[in-house]
């Protein structure tokens, strides 16, 4: 049995009675972080709402990397501001990797009051540092600033895109039949429209609505 001893850099195996050698060998130093990354599938959202079809992280960030690189496109084509969408993306890929070790808090309960959002941030951070340790060193200083959100122009793209995909997810339960996610919807516009940020009210004005139209429909457009 191969007997497992995490360390901050790597993951070390001590080995006993491996059938062949040269895999022993090649398993001594092991960094886990991208096996963590994969298993974002396996961390469901939207907890407390019945869903017609069940979302999880890795889903929401690829959905919410796609929007986080149509608002930098949409600020830098239409709106004539320099930016860079591919680091929008990026970014948006891993914003809820973190959950990998904290899991995916309910709304109503992470914004319950201010002492449990200021605890939960706090979670956050230390899941975010100890993902962060998983990796070797070399490549740590690239995805530092991704996983501990340093840029506050990336962060608040990410943001408006994370949400955007929230009333995405409501808009596809609704056009289910699922009203279990109207009020969300609601909600989650609202918060939208008070970001006051032009690219994503460009957004809404032109694609929002397709998202609650049938596939026949939309061919016939």
């Amino acid at each position: 049995m191969a007997k497992w001893h995490y360390r901050p850099k790597c993951i070390y195996i001590k080995y006993k009675c491996f059938l062949n050698k040269d895999i022993a060998r090649k398993c001594v130093d092991l960094f886990p972080f991208f096996s963590y990354i994969s298993r974002m599938k396996y961390i469901a959202r939207w907890a407390l709402m019945r869903n017609s079809v069940s979302e999880n992280i890795q889903e929401h960030s690829h959905m919410a990397a796609v929007l986080a690189h149509a608002l930098g496109v949409i600020r830098r084509d239409v709106m004539g501001e320099k930016c860079n969408p591919e680091a929008y993306a990026t970014a948006a890929l891993f914003h809820d990797a973190p959950e990998i070790f904290t899991g995916d808090m309910p709304t109503p309960i992470k914004y319950d009051s201010p002492e449990i959002r200021e605890a939960y941030h706090k979670v956050e951070k230390q899941a975010a540092e100890k993902l962060l340790v998983t990796l070797p060193e070399e490549l740590r200083q690239a995805y530092a600033p991704l996983l501990r959100e340093e840029d506050l122009e990336v962060k608040r793209i990410v943001k408006a895109a994370d949400k955007l995909s929230a009333y995405i997810k409501c808009l596809e339960e609704l056009k289910a039949g699922n009203r279990e996610f109207s009020d969300a919807a609601n909600e989650i516009l609202k918060a939208l429209q008070e970001m006051k940020m032009e690219e994503v009210d460009w957004f809404l004005d032109r694609f929002a609505d397709s998202f609650g139209v049938t596939l026949d429909r939309l061919q016939k457009r």
